[in-house]
């Protein structure tokens, strides 16, 4: 390669990342070649492939430019394009591509089965030409449509002088659909469209399956950052207000950020005093009060009194984007049975060519005559395609996840089954994961008249002791009574009028703890505890993975106190106000001692976790990014999904085994039938097809495994 030649000798200067788009990753031998190709480079201090997205992200030397990088990734075989927008927002072109072309191919292999039906069953004469010529017309186009993904990757290989599955493939379909049109001229007996058009519909069918469950593992996390304000009202140095889109924001700028606004960049409060909800960030479930030198982070809602913020960062330097850039780089696709079949896959061509080639040289040997010859290695190339081994995991876990979203759970990754199978320690986050989101109020000590006055007052607030209450009353057929002149105010409490009387909820005097509260009515006082009850069934989930031989702790980003009294209530060992570095660190501390963690957590500051962890779950309540980030999300209230993930993923796992051995088994009957020409494109394709089929059968016993 003479774009950048290796230099161990060069000192680096400064560093930064770029990233590209690499539609023709394929393999595990793609993302070794482009890794190991990349970083014997000078300039070049790593470069990591994000199967996933079909990404690479390269940390080079500042002076080198994206087009000598694409150049690099050129030379090496692989087209690509820079990212220029935001790198984590989902492309799903890939998979709409497939799926547009599996679409076609269904339907031109349905016509023209039935066509071929009537050819098998002793149709002769004008009625089989007539039949053979409707069969190319539908076959032609539908084959030179459904056929791209196979062809641009194959022409793709051999420009750049090498060799991917797709390559023979490609030569299979081709050489099927060119003697197929060659019969059909001279009318002969036979032809062979729906070979190639079956052969194409079953390889796209386990290509979509894969495209798509992996496609899901990069949904939405473009929220995480719009979860950032999208403007903010920027005070000029006349005291006039000007909305300013959040990417003109620029540091030293300053804002003015309304009640209920989030804020749409990292910064300082100068000027009020209030509370602001920062659970995104922290997961901590009450609000976090805020004064002149408090600093604040884009996604943060204030919650009071207008605040005036002094920007310090924007854009992708604030800490929203940090995490987002912690999960993209976590996020990766490491599934040890698709690298297996992608290392399987590395030797079909190779094999496929030899054993063809050999099939015709050793037929035209033996006398057969070039037609009689080609149609054998025809034969050869098709029965060897490795559909059923495409389908082989795909396949079992499109099941598997069928089965687990009947129990409430939604796995967006199909090789987070695989990990799933292996964790054998669960790190919970505590609120909203063990506990139910809203703190809910202890109203045992009011009566009736006290609860209506509170539901009167806490409808006019917006703060989340406020709204758990609200809910609480409501749900118990509570009617609020009429409250005048009623005024909130940062850090104390909701203040008004009822009949006169002064009325309030408000912090206990003398009193720390925010999980609790008191309602005053003129100078009668009750007590309002609140708490983040368990969900119903925490203790059964516990117990299932304990049998299942996984330990159980709590890593969370709330408060000691908070998180002590579920760790007792649970007898479950906890991490308390963990960061997003911390709760990174612990997890590589326990890879490290060899474990493989599975992490369940909620909130924005559970994201680097999520996505760095052996694998990871996330309730249906979480914030966006959060269920981005995670495998797979579970609904409602119950924990017993996160359970019955792993029971499934382990039973699923051994499916993929099993279909492994029917797929090899497959190859090692149909092979030298082939090969000694017992087999024809007809009975080599329907071959192909009934091994698919038993291996999806075979994956459809996952249907009844979550239980």
């Amino acid at each position: 390669m003479n774009v950048l030649a290796p230099d161990t000798t060069a000192a680096l200067p400064e560093l930064r990342d770029t990233r590209f788009t690499v539609p023709g990753i394929r393999c595990a031998g793609c993302i070794a070649k482009i890794e190991r190709g990349l970083a014997g480079l000078d300039g070049i201090e790593s470069a990591r492939v994000n199967f996933s997205a079909k990404r690479v992200a390269i940390r080079h030397d500042a002076q080198l430019s994206e087009e000598a990088l694409g150049k690099a990734l050129r030379e090496l075989g692989f087209e690509a394009q820079p990212v220029l927008d935001n790198p984590l927002a989902r492309d799903d072109a890939e998979t709409q591509m497939l799926l547009r072309a599996l679409a076609v191919a269904g339907f031109g292999m349905m016509n023209i089965m039935l066509l071929s039906v009537s050819v098998w069953s002793g149709a002769g004469g004008a009625t089989r030409e007539l039949f053979h010529w409707l069969s190319a017309l539908i076959a032609l186009p539908t084959i030179a449509y459904a056929g791209r993904p196979f062809f641009s990757s194959a022409l793709m290989a051999l420009r750049y002088r090498r060799t991917n599955m797709d390559v023979p493939i490609s030569i299979g379909v081709i050489l099927a659909t060119a003697l197929s049109v060659h019969e059909t001229i001279i009318g002969a007996e036979h032809a062979y469209f729906d070979s190639a058009v079956m052969l194409l519909f079953f390889l796209l069918a386990g290509r979509a399956l894969d495209a798509s469950m992996r496609g899901r593992t990069r949904a939405g996390i473009g929220a995480l950052l719009s979860s950032m304000g999208r403007s903010a009202s920027v005070i000029r140095s006349d005291g006039a207000t000007e909305r300013v889109a959040a990417d003109r924001l620029k540091p030293g700028m300053m804002m003015l950020v309304a009640a209920g606004e989030a804020l749409a960049a990292d910064g300082e409060v100068e000027q009020g005093t209030g509370a602001i909800d920062n659970a995104m960030l922290t997961g901590e479930s009450a609000p976090q009060p805020v004064a002149p030198g408090s600093p604040v982070h884009a996604g943060a809602i204030n919650l009071f009194d207008p605040l005036h913020v002094r920007i310090t960062a924007v854009a992708g330097d604030t800490v929203i984007a940090e995490i987002a850039r912690l999960m993209d780089e976590a996020g990766q696709s490491r599934s040890r049975y698709v690298r297996i079949a992608d290392r399987a896959a590395r030797l079909y061509a190779p094999a496929v060519h030899s054993l063809a080639a050999l099939a015709f040289v050793g037929w035209m040997l033996a006398g057969a005559g070039w037609h009689q010859s080609l149609v054998i290695a025809i034969a050869v190339l098709i029965i060897t395609c490795p559909c059923a081994l495409g389908l082989a995991v795909p396949a079992a876990q499109v099941v598997a996840s069928g089965a687990l979203i009947r129990k409430g759970l939604l796995v967006k990754d199909g090789s987070a089954l695989e990990r799933l199978a292996e964790v054998d320690i669960a790190l919970f986050d505590k609120t909203g994961t063990l506990t139910l989101g809203f703190p809910q109020p202890d109203l045992s000590a009011l009566d009736d008249d006290a609860r209506a006055v509170a539901l009167g007052l806490a409808q006019h607030s917006c703060h989340p002791f406020s709204r758990g209450l609200v809910d609480s009353l409501r749900d118990s057929g509570i009617t609020p009574e009429p409250i005048d002149h009623a005024r909130e105010e940062a850090g104390k409490g909701l203040t008004g009028l009822w009949n006169g009387t002064e009325v309030a909820l408000e912090r206990p005097d003398g009193q720390s703890a925010v999980m609790a509260s008191q309602l005053r009515i003129g100078g009668r006082c009750w007590a309002l505890p609140f708490s983040a009850p368990l969900r119903p069934d925490t203790r059964e989930a516990l117990d299932r993975l304990r049998t299942l031989g996984i330990e159980s702790r709590i890593l969370s980003g709330d408060r000691s106190d908070a998180v002590a009294r579920v760790a007792r209530e649970l007898g479950l060992f906890a991490h308390a106000a963990a960061s997003p570095q911390e709760k990174l660190a612990q997890l590589e501390q326990l890879k490290q001692q060899g474990h493989f963690p599975l992490m369940v957590g909620d909130g924005l500051n559970d994201g680097p976790a999520l996505a760095a962890a052996h694998a990871s779950i996330a309730p249906g309540t979480a914030s966006d990014a959060s269920q981005q980030a995670a495998d797979a999300v579970f609904i409602g209230e119950r924990l017993m999904p996160v359970a019955l993930a792993v029971q499934v993923a382990r039973r699923a796992m051994q499916i993929v085994r099993q279909n492994f051995v029917l797929a090899i088994g497959y190859n090692a009957l149909a092979v030298p039938l082939a090969l000694l020409g017992y087999v024809t494109p007809m009975i080599a394709a329907i071959a192909m097809s009934m091994s698919s089929i038993i291996v999806v059968s075979n994956s459809l016993r996952l249907a009844g495994a979550a239980r």
